[in-house]
């Protein structure tokens, strides 16, 4: 399913508005592009428990080589996905399950401690996996087998966000480990004999190995949640019958490109030049996860996904029903996203080149920061795009979601 600039640019020169854009079509085709991208993400998730069980059957180089492979396969519809987050009230609450971040990851296996801790946050160096019973608030959770109930338990526990126990980056955290490398080159270097129980580092292999299957475990039981949200008669849509579809998709765009994608994933890190704030930090793959945000608010404006399998979903667009009532505007914010992939194009293909997030990130790297400073930037643009289409459009209510390092940079500092 990767595409190059080259094609994505022209497709979007043949997909010009020809489709009627009747509110119910274009509500229709929102959300099967959500049902095909959760069923995806659901499909590559079931390919990365086959990867796990095989890397704790018999650990090895080999096989915790194809489990991160299968966990950056499994990324890519579900990056896709997140432009359904903020307007639509059930993925909203489904959402923290399977890709809340940042995680302080020393609640889940040892760290090192120069880097792991959180003064903010009592159970920052909790290690459930090395301890069997833990007291937490008063409460003694037991894990004596470390299990999904348990996971589901721990995920958030005590109302901190930070207590991240479940979901993509869990597993990313298990397969990868810490990345120690700051802003230097190089992602986590977990061994494989980390979960190897007759040859054991890290101590504690065979419960590593438990936490890791719950934890796929349940990321393939809270997709299934997904795709029965999206299904004929599911709460997704009946949220978009009940509600205005139209303002829970652009609440949706706006809110992922503005507050979440160019302020809390990009631009809070550049301010801070911190790889702590980067989303797949212990895999450098932050590259992938960016790329694959903006594709999904462009796949969801033009009414078309490109399925894992090749096949296409697509059908009458809010592109189309914008351009019904202003085709200029419709034609604006349709260049304006795909400046925004180009922005980010220019990031994914320098880390392929050699060069992570990461050292993109860091303070005197001028070409690197240029190149998040450009994104950040194309999103804010389409943004206010996005903003005139809801006017356009005559819709009410909806909210684009901001964030203090774009509106409020003082208090990044504070």
């Amino acid at each position: 399913m990767k595409r190059t600039l080259v094609t994505f640019a022209m497709t979007a020169a043949v997909t010009g508005p020809a489709l009627a854009a009747d509110k119910a079509a274009v509500t229709q085709t929102y959300a099967d592009i959500a049902l095909a991208g959760y069923e995806d993400s659901l499909t590559l998730a079931k390919a990365l428990k086959s990867a796990v069980d095989a890397l704790v059957a018999a650990p090895s180089d080999a096989t915790l080589e194809a489990a991160k492979t299968a966990w950056l396969a499994a990324r890519v519809p579900y990056q896709q996905t997140e432009a359904f987050r903020f307007g639509n009230p059930s993925v909203d609450d489904w959402e923290g399950k399977v890709n809340a971040w940042p995680l302080d990851e020393g609640l889940i296996d040892y760290v090192d401690p120069l880097f792991g801790g959180n003064d903010e946050n009592p159970f920052a160096l909790a290690n459930i996996i090395a301890n069997p019973t833990l007291e937490l608030s008063g409460k003694v959770l037991d894990a004596t087998t470390i299990t999904p109930a348990v996971l589901q338990d721990l995920h958030e526990f005590d109302g901190i966000e930070a207590n991240v126990a479940t979901g993509y980056h869990a597993i990313e955290f298990l397969l990868w480990g810490q990345d120690l490398n700051g802003t230097d080159a190089g992602a986590g270097n977990r061994p494989a004999s980390d979960f190897d129980v007759t040859d054991c580092t890290g101590g504690h292999c065979d419960r590593r190995g438990q936490y890791l299957t719950a934890a796929t475990d349940l990321l393939i039981a809270d997709l299934m949640d997904a795709v029965a949200l999206w299904s004929a008669g599911g709460q997704a849509r009946v949220d978009l019958a009940a509600g205005d579809p139209l303002v829970m998709a652009f609440t949706g765009l706006g809110s992922l490109s503005y507050g979440e994608q160019a302020g809390e994933r990009m631009k809070l890190g550049l301010l801070l030049h911190d790889p702590e704030e980067e989303h797949d930090c212990f895999s450098d793959n932050t590259h992938n996860s960016h790329y694959y945000d903006g594709l999904g608010v462009r796949n969801v404006y033009t009414g078309r996904y490109v399925r894992i399998d090749g096949s296409v979903v697509e059908g009458p667009s809010l592109y189309d029903f914008v351009a019904e009532r202003d085709a200029a505007l419709a034609d604006n914010l349709l260049a304006d996203m795909d400046r925004t992939m180009i922005a980010l194009g220019a990031i994914k293909s320098t880390a392929e080149a050699g060069t992570a997030y990461d050292q993109m990130l860091a303070a005197g790297n001028e070409a690197g920061n240029a190149l998040i400073q450009n994104a950040i930037e194309a999103l804010v643009a389409q943004t206010r795009n996005i903003e005139r289409a809801v006017q356009v459009a005559g819709l009410k209510g909806v909210t684009v979601e901001g964030s203090d390092s774009l509106d409020n940079v003082s208090a990044v500092f504070e």
